[in-house]
């Protein structure tokens, strides 16, 4: 495999792109992207999660194609500027990794302004985390969002008792709503009045769901779920699953389905503890997340680098376009989202640097399908590696060989390295140098 073609062209900031548009102007597709919050793919029945039923996400995987290798930042702030840019964060410096702030520099060439100029009426809804809103009521229009419905990041409740900013005002309506069902009610509705005017819609759904209660404690009224406690993450899992349900069943309502492109996935890990309530004098606890998935027990790795932490569905549905019951092993990371949706609305790539390689190519299964990328990119404030579907070199010089050592138990040593294992090592470690520089050693 030819790792350093692929890591110049990401370097010099131009992506892989295919410049003929795959759709014409007047067929141009709707297009719903989710984006489900602390979530790995171990939590997904349809990648052999058996801890939580998810009967609507894994109906558009049986409908459509599942990739096996998804790959998000470990934690929420980085995977949401990566998406929104297409670049890998340390590209912005703190502002690409700071919880609560947004590069500057990347106004104006998001998903959604791209989206913006491919014709698309553009909304999104749930979780933002990308400023505090109170100081900043209108930065998702700056970023490419026509309309917006989004908590108030550490400012109230996302579940009970929800603080909500809904187009630059805060809603004084939402207090008594459950939070998830406002956002996935307000997407519907855009999604119904875009239809209505004839034209087509971007809706990116970055879910509050599966996320822990955290701002949700502070609220003075004791707020309970229907089972008379905070959720647990099974529990949200299965809202989480409901919710996307009753989007999908709206869309079909609607007579879009078959002209409107699903995409699910989500931001980072299962984490390794969510907060419930249970009677022990009234306290608060944070029990162990630990799912089963393949027969295996898979503890939550939220925070991680390695696939406890990184690896997350990716699930692509669009009737009639998408081969139904496809599985593929591409690699994809989240600066791929931009491109991707970029060339399918019909857009050229525009002259800035990405970090993003389209995969609809894999989507459509064209002839002349090319694989999306050799290798994909994971970092952490000061932790960074790269890794291939075999292999996983990080900047501190540890290299495990995956398929022998999927935990990350035992680094191989470089000095010692022979054949394929050595190849691979020298191959990731010119992409890594090419990203970030020389590496450390161990």
């Amino acid at each position: 495999m030819n790792f350093i073609d692929v890591a110049r062209c990401f370097v010099t900031g131009i992506a892989l792109f295919i410049p003929a548009c795959l759709f014409a102007a007047e067929s141009k597709p709707n297009i719903l992207l989710i984006l489900a919050d602390d979530v790995g793919s171990d939590a997904i029945g349809c990648y052999g999660g058996r801890s939580y039923p998810t009967p609507h996400i894994d109906a558009l995987a049986k409908g459509g194609m599942k990739f096996n290798h998804a790959y998000a930042m470990p934690v929420c702030h980085p995977t949401r500027v990566c998406l929104m840019t297409g670049r890998y964060p340390f590209r912005f410096g703190k502002a690409g990794s700071k919880w609560g702030d947004f590069p500057r520099d990347a106004e104006g060439i998001t998903i959604g302004n791209r989206m913006q100029q491919a014709g698309y009426a553009t909304a999104v809804a749930g979780k933002w985390q990308l400023c505090m809103m109170k100081n900043d009521k209108q930065h998702p229009s700056r970023v490419g969002f026509d309309e917006w419905c989004l908590f108030g990041w550490h400012e109230g409740g996302r579940y009970h008792h929800p603080l909500i900013y809904q187009n630059g005002s805060l809603r004084d309506d939402a207090s008594s709503l459950y939070g998830p069902e406002v956002y996935a009610d307000f997407l519907i509705d855009f999604m119904k009045r875009s239809h209505k005017a004839g034209k087509p819609f971007f809706a990116y759904y970055p879910m509050a769901l599966c996320h822990d209660v955290t701002d949700d404690l502070k609220d003075e009224h004791v707020a309970y779920y229907k089972y008379g406690r905070w959720m647990t993450y099974g529990e949200m899992i299965a809202s989480m699953d409901d919710m996307v349900g009753k989007i999908v069943a709206s869309l079909n309502e609607m007579g879009v389905r078959d002209n409107t492109l699903i995409i699910f996935t989500t931001d980072n890990g299962t984490p390794a503890a969510s907060y419930l309530t249970v009677n022990e004098n009234g306290k608060m606890v944070r029990p162990k997340v630990v799912s089963v998935q393949n027969g295996k027990i898979v503890p939550g790795g939220k925070g991680k680098l390695d696939d406890t932490g990184t690896r997350v569905p990716l699930i692509a549905n669009w009737p009639g376009h998408i081969k139904a019951g496809t599985e593929v092993d591409d690699m994809v990371d989240m600066s791929d989202y931009l491109p991707t949706v970029a060339e399918i609305a019909g857009l050229k790539e525009a002259d800035v640097p990405r970090d993003g390689i389209s995969f609809a190519p894999v989507l459509f299964g064209q002839p002349d399908h090319r694989k999306t990328r050799e290798w994909i990119y994971i970092e952490l404030r000061n932790k960074s590696c790269v890794r291939s579907p075999d292999w996983k070199l990080y900047r501190d010089g540890r290299f495990y060989n995956l398929q022998q050592d999927p935990g990350e138990k035992s680094s191989l040593k470089a000095d010692l390295l022979t054949g394929e294992a050595k190849q691979n090592h020298a191959d990731l470690t010119k992409v890594l140098s090419e990203l970030q520089g020389p590496l450390t050693q161990p």
